[in-house]
């Protein structure tokens, strides 16, 4: 929603994941909110400090809210629940909604459809978040690579 918790934590995983593979240069990796919440704001420290206890830095991340460009180029556009989806669903233009779906619908083992929100809990919810976001990452990254092949 603002884009300073769950969100900019999945770019930072998955960016420090394409990285890892040396596809930075043919990756693009963002991250925006469904509300102009925290504009220009950096990540909540908390989602910092836990991404950072797992080698991730967010602190050059600051918060945006989607521009309808943003669906026609960005290839995927991913919500952290329902909710946000449903809102990314309203501004979509209709010849690219195939290009919206749930980061979990990555993860392998679909336990969960949705990232909670952590803003409200405490210290435990955005070590969750990154449990849920690193699982989901590899899925991404295979999924983009398996399509990029096929594509070829």
């Amino acid at each position: 929603m603002g884009n300073i918790c769950r969100s900019p934590t999945a770019e930072g995983v998955f960016r420090h994941l394409v990285e890892q593979q040396r596809l930075g240069g043919q990756i693009i990796v963002d991250s925006a909110g469904t509300h102009d919440y925290h504009v220009g704001d950096a990540p909540d420290p908390r989602s910092q400090a836990a991404a950072a206890r797992r080698g991730y830095d967010l602190s050059g991340l600051r918060a945006r809210q989607i521009v309808r460009d943003d669906f026609r180029t960005f290839d995927y556009v991913l919500a952290m629940d329902e909710v946000n989806l449903g809102l990314l669903r309203q501004q979509c233009p209709d010849d690219c909604r195939e290009r919206l779906k749930l980061f979990l619908e990555f993860a392998d083992d679909g336990a969960l459809r949705e990232v909670p929100d952590p803003y409200y809990g405490g210290a435990q919810g955005f070590e969750q978040v990154l449990d849920l976001v690193e699982h989901a990452a590899h899925g991404l990254l295979r999924d983009i690579i398996k399509n990029d092949k096929n594509n070829q």
